[in-house]
């Protein structure tokens, strides 16, 4: 996806310089299993997610970048957490800094995932243990430790 109206104008400004922006994240999985997607700009595996627009609730952006990313449909049920500072900063190839903080929620999958072939190259479900191994952001070792575990979530249900 190109960048927005509003970043293309800031950028039109500030050339390559650091640009802080709000951003989503979405933490989707099956049991304990996460979905992660690979990116074209930096061969990484990640979290989908993307940036805030103006005047747009994170909540809805969640779901469009979702959308955009992988053609699929998620219901938000919880915030993981919200994460920023040295890990969450990205050097585009173009040169362009960016850092983000980013909210990341939990979600549930409520339609098929493909990945876009456009920003993602592929999408794979990992175990915690996997991701582990794989060539990613390391910020998303943090959501990830965040996320609850299922039989956690399901023993406090109990209480």
């Amino acid at each position: 996806m190109p960048r927005s109206e509003y970043v293309e104008s800031i950028r039109s400004r500030i050339g390559h310089d650091l640009l802080l922006l709000p951003g989503v994240t979405a933490v989707i999985r099956e049991g304990e299993r996460f979905l992660l997607a690979r990116h074209e700009h930096s061969g990484l595996w990640s979290l989908i997610g993307g940036a805030v627009e103006p005047g747009e609730e994170p909540g809805d952006a969640v779901l469009r970048e979702v959308m955009e990313e992988t053609g699929a449909k998620i219901r938000p049920t919880g915030i993981v957490g919200v994460y920023g500072g040295e890990p969450m900063m990205v050097e585009y190839p173009n040169g362009d800094r960016v850092g983000y903080i980013t909210t990341a929620y939990e979600c549930e999958l409520l339609s098929d995932a493909r990945p876009d072939m456009e920003e993602l190259l592929e999408l794979g479900w990992f175990e915690r243990s996997q991701i582990e191994t794989l060539p990613r952001r390391t910020w998303i070792d943090r959501v990830i430790a965040d996320a609850p575990r299922r039989e956690d979530a399901a023993a406090g249900a109990g209480c």
